[in-house]
């Protein structure tokens, strides 16, 4: 009997401590917030929770501090049974974000690295051999460049490649990328990023009212192979190739939930959608899926918690 199919994530492994609040403070202006709370977070480990806690075979390459944040960073990921023999102990601090939720649900973040900044091209390549064997690899911005980088060409399965936060990348792991995971802004970086030097201009194609659409067929355009652009509120856009090489583009409806908290519900559509993808859904079907998990996630507070198990009864039907 096959094994299970196997995720790799690499990425941040974060706590996060969450302040919430009914209005952000503008510049200069102290206001009082109405509770705190510590829990463990990164969007690598983010993603690999969601995935895991799904269903999925993940192990993660990262790493945590040498300080009291760490075990409550990695709770969660050996909650959800990720592999964390790849997850080293750097002499520095655990990575940390600061995360401000207001009342409208929306939320502010400040990222410190820490540890994350550790997780260089060196400390990625040690672990050459668990990218070869992975069936699927993500990656995304939360550590460094030449991590990604690294990941991302030792990879020798399908590669998430999610931008976020958006950071300079070699225009070839962009062009790996099976799919891109963007949102606009995102997006619109990754085009620069494929462009090469320029005048720095926003090409005009992207603006307006069509400009997700806009930008993800400029993307598969630039030759990357699969896109999903997500639209907040609006769901997201896949993009892919069809019949004879024609883009062929997707909008995928979010679905009409109260919104608690969208911490981390970007990063469980992530981990959602490599889930799908391993178990053998195509694309469209896989986005799909990953929109009612996120649709999930926002419904209730924090990043980790908040994420469905795989028998939890998603929006949006069976």
């Amino acid at each position: 009997m096959a094994s299970e199919p196997l995720i790799v994530v690499v990425g941040s492994v974060n706590v996060d401590l969450v302040v919430r609040v009914g209005r952000r403070p503008v510049p200069g202006e102290t206001v009082i917030g109405d509770s705190f709370a510590i829990s463990p977070g990164g969007k690598g480990a983010n993603q690999a929770v969601a995935a895991a806690r799904l269903g999925a075979n993940v192990a993660m390459v990262g790493a945590v501090g040498h300080d009291e944040y760490a075990e409550i960073a990695l709770r969660g990921l050996r909650e959800a049974g990720v592999d964390l023999t790849r997850v080293a102990t750097a002499r520095t601090s655990t990575g940390i974000a600061v995360i401000t939720v207001a009342g409208d649900a929306d939320n502010s973040i400040v990222v410190v690295p820490g540890a994350n900044a550790t997780v260089s091209a060196r400390a990625v390549s040690a672990c050459a051999d668990l990218l070869a064997a992975a069936d699927t690899v993500i990656v995304q911005g939360e550590i460094p460049r030449d991590g990604v980088e690294a990941a991302s060409m030792l990879t020798a399965g399908r590669l998430i490649v999610n931008l976020a936060p958006a950071i300079g990348l070699d225009p070839d792991v962009v062009r790996r990328a099976n799919p891109l995971v963007v949102n606009e802004h995102e997006g619109v970086t990754a085009l620069a990023l494929l462009a090469g030097p320029s005048t720095g201009a926003r090409p005009e194609w992207v603006s307006g009212a069509r400009a997700e659409r806009a930008t993800v067929r400029g993307l598969l355009d630039a030759r990357v192979p699969s896109v999903v652009l997500t639209c907040g509120s609006d769901g997201a856009i896949v993009g892919m190739r069809g019949p004879g090489g024609v883009p062929v583009l997707e909008h995928v409806p979010a679905l009409p939930v109260h919104a608690v908290d969208t911490t981390g519900a970007g990063d469980a559509f992530v981990g959602a959608l490599g889930r799908a993808l391993v178990r053998g859904d195509d694309l469209l079907a896989a986005a799909r899926y990953a929109t009612r998990v996120a649709a999930f996630t926002v419904r209730s507070a924090g990043a980790q918690p908040s994420y469905p198990d795989a028998d939890d009864t998603l929006p949006g039907g069976d």
